[in-house]
């Protein structure tokens, strides 16, 4: 397994996912993907800055599947 972390928001990761199943790639079988949304300070009421970024996990459980993603979304 692969795993290939991406800094986008969920709009672009759910158009990748709909691309990547239009190329006939299957999730759980070919891939799998997860998108952890921003985490805020809250506390303090100084929620400028998160304290997790947002960003998408794309795993990949081929080789050259995770190859063609990277050369075409890394």
């Amino acid at each position: 397994m692969i795993s290939v972390t991406l800094d986008i928001d969920v709009s672009k990761t759910l158009e990748i996912v709909n691309e990547l199943k239009r190329h006939g790639w299957i999730i759980n079988k070919d891939f799998d993907f997860a998108y952890y949304k921003p985490e805020f300070e809250t506390f303090t009421g100084l929620n400028y800055d998160p304290i997790k970024e947002r960003h998408s996990v794309f795993t990949f459980y081929d080789d050259s599947n995770a190859s063609y993603f990277m050369l075409r979304w890394g």
